[in-house]
């Protein structure tokens, strides 16, 4: 295989890793959900925080704001 090839295996194959690291439409949206229309109490909350934890715990309803990523919050101290 010539330089050229190899060139574009390289690119090819970095664009294609590339695309299968970048985060899916899903985890992209982070929700909070309530209990009702007036938004009075949160039930759950789905998504990733901005330090990319994971977000899931509650339940998921039909009265849902969805927008950027939660509030880090420091892990509790090891002891």
């Amino acid at each position: 295989m010539n330089k050229a090839g190899l060139i574009v295996l390289f690119l090819a194959t970095f664009a294609a890793g590339a695309l299968l690291s970048a985060p899916s439409a899903d985890a992209a949206s982070n929700c909070t959900y309530y209990s009702d229309a007036a938004h009075s109490s949160v039930v759950g909350q789905y998504g990733y925080d901005c330090c990319n934890n994971k977000v899931a715990w509650g339940s998921k309803t039909q009265y849902s704001q969805c927008g950027a990523c939660f509030i880090c919050y420091p892990p509790p101290p090891n002891g």
